[in-house]
């Protein structure tokens, strides 16, 4: 009931002065608002860059065949042969599909061959894959569509172009329906893939990758055209390598479960190979450039939420002080009348708490029209401003603020919190007021 009592007293107290008291309250509002809005569009930055860093290939594991040191050789007439059997196997894609958090794995064989129509000449990279290998590696189509699950079974000779392929076998015409050849093979163009930057290495996570030299055909039709078996001659050597598979490239389902995936997958591998003849890539680099970017998002969010409430604090101090010098004459009447010092120092906080509160309601409140102000102002600005607004990055053009919940539980909690922090000085201030003096003050 006392503390009814001081509630009431301090709500009727903050009344007596509307302007001064809404003032107040508007200053944690736009505090707390402001911090709110802040968070969700830092957070909003950071989730629009782990994305990016995530499609570099952050929650991707990548099993790449490694050729051992040769082991065997036999001469015969003079003439040295070597056979080598080594690499990722089919089984092992089999295997690993099916480990938990793998949400995808796409195999690929690659080989270096020419290409030719009629008299022009290429070379280039031959890729088997499967057609999960477009979207893995973000390429975008100039013409035609790219290798269809029905491309392999049964095997077809079908091919898509890579752009500087399709450019120099072609370039007067659309290659689509066309056909160019491979060793004694002919296949159809199906479609162009459209000019696509190289990849750069990543320290020793991700090697450099050329993706405008390349033709694509479907993964079943590579063995059953090609085959396994890959010979090269040298200088009076003949040398034969048999590999089912290049690389398989496997996406985790979150970046946190990367290394725990990698050690999953490693234990299946050591198990059905005897020979060192693969590589687990994972992408530390990139694990660790997105862990730095959360943390220097964090660190910059609480600066800004530290400034706003700081600010909105020092208001709120401010005012309780003039309101301390305004009531000196109450506070000694009070005091004159039975109340105690806590009394006194009770009754400030409450004012003191009840504005913050008030104020941090409402721009918790305020807080959760971030999104819809942001998109209402994006769309006035393409109406009024078109030129202007195209020519933003795009990454601008798509940022969507993400309101963290707890950014609304810690403004409101702070906003009570500096509340009480800020009006303790003044509450004793007021509380130690002497009384007579108090009671002559005019």
């Amino acid at each position: 009931m006392q503390l009814l009592q001081t509630l009431r007293v301090g709500i009727y107290s903050l009344l007596l002065h509307k302007l001064r008291s809404g003032l107040a309250v508007l200053g944690i509002l736009i505090g707390i608002t402001a911090v709110i809005w802040l968070v969700a569009m830092g957070e909003g930055v950071s989730y629009q860059a782990q994305q990016q860093i995530k499609e570099l290939g952050a929650s991707n594991i990548i099993i790449r065949s490694v050729k051992p040191p040769m082991s065997s050789s036999s001469t015969s007439g003079g003439r040295q042969s070597m056979f080598m059997s080594y690499g990722v196997l089919r089984g092992d894609f089999g295997r690993i599909e099916t480990l938990p958090r793998i949400t995808q794995s796409v195999p690929m064989r690659e080989i270096r061959r020419e290409f030719r129509n009629f008299d022009k000449v290429m070379e280039g990279r031959l890729v088997g894959c499967s057609p999960q290998y477009f979207s893995m590696n973000h390429l975008t189509m100039e013409r035609g569509r790219f290798l269809a699950d029905s491309d392999g079974n049964p095997p077809n000779n079908v091919c898509v172009l890579a752009n500087s392929i399709a450019e120099k076998l072609f370039p007067l015409e659309n290659p689509i329906g066309k056909a160019i050849q491979i060793e004694s093979e002919f296949y159809e163009v199906i479609g162009q893939t459209a000019s696509r930057e190289a990849s750069a290495a990543i320290g020793g996570s991700l090697a450099a990758q050329e993706y405008n030299q390349d033709v694509y055909i479907p993964l079943q039709t590579l063995r059953a055209r090609i085959g396994d078996m890959v010979f090269t001659s040298r200088s009076g050597s003949r040398e034969g390598e048999v590999v089912e598979l290049s690389q398989i490239t496997v996406t985790v389902d979150s970046m946190a479960a990367v290394d725990a995936a990698a050690g999953a997958i490693e234990h299946v591998m050591a198990k059905f190979h005897k020979a060192k003849d693969y590589s687990i890539v994972v992408p530390k680099e990139l694990l660790r450039q997105a862990e730095l970017l959360r943390a220097m998002f964090n660190v910059l969010l609480i600066l800004i939420a530290g400034i706003s409430l700081v600010v909105g604090g020092i208001g709120i101090m401010n005012i309780m002080l003039a309101t301390v010098t305004e009531r000196t004459r109450e506070i000694g009447i009070r005091r004159a009348l039975g109340a105690r010092r806590g009394d006194i120092i009770r009754q400030f906080l409450v004012e003191a708490v009840a504005l913050t509160g008030v104020g941090g309601i409402l721009g918790v409140l305020l807080g959760f029209l971030c999104g819809p102000s942001v998109r209402f102002a994006r769309g006035f600005a393409m109406n009024v401003y078109p030129d202007a607004v195209a020519a933003l990055p795009k990454a601008v053009l798509d940022l969507e603020p993400r309101i963290a919940s707890w950014s609304i539980i810690a403004s409101f909690v702070i906003s009570v919190f500096v509340g009480l922090v800020f009006g303790l000085y003044p509450a004793y201030r007021a509380a130690m007021m002497d009384p007579i003096e108090a009671l002559r003050h005019e």
